[in-house]
């Protein structure tokens, strides 16, 4: 602590003795050393007490950190199950809406019959084009 060698301590006990005299020096060493002790114990309590607190913010904010990874990672699982649980088709697949054609004036458009009942003289309609959009593709 104070870094004292040999030297200074016995040029310091020979000081005690003549100051003090052979009666009063052992029990004024013994004094000085139990208050030694007392400063020590005192000054190690106070830095377990302050490595406690510190060592219980560590772990709290560890415990918070842990507590934001496991929420993220459950957010990314909700994230990645919802597009799974939708068939996956190819883009190549989809059919897109064919747009309403628009009638030429004088074309032979104008002279088919414009009901949804089929006329007989048409050919069979294509069955691929009648299969729903939500369909998955089969192979």
């Amino acid at each position: 602590m104070f870094d004292l060698g040999f030297m200074e301590m016995l040029v310091i006990g020979i000081i005690g003795l003549l100051v003090l005299g052979p009666e009063r020096l052992p029990v004024a060493v013994r004094t000085v050393g139990l208050a030694i002790g007392r400063i020590k114990r005192g000054f190690a309590d106070v830095q377990a007490q302050v490595e406690r607190e510190i060592g219980a913010d560590e772990i709290r904010q560890q415990l918070h950190n842990e507590k934001i990874m496991k929420d993220l990672e459950k957010q990314e699982r909700a994230q990645a199950q919802q597009p799974a649980d939708e068939p996956k088709r190819p883009l190549s697949n989809v059919r897109r809406p064919t747009p309403p054609a628009s009638p030429a004036p004088d074309s032979a458009a104008d002279s088919r019959p414009t009901s949804d009942t089929p006329n007989p003289a048409d050919p069979a309609p294509d069955s691929a084009a009648e299969e729903p959009l939500n369909r998955p593709h089969e192979r």
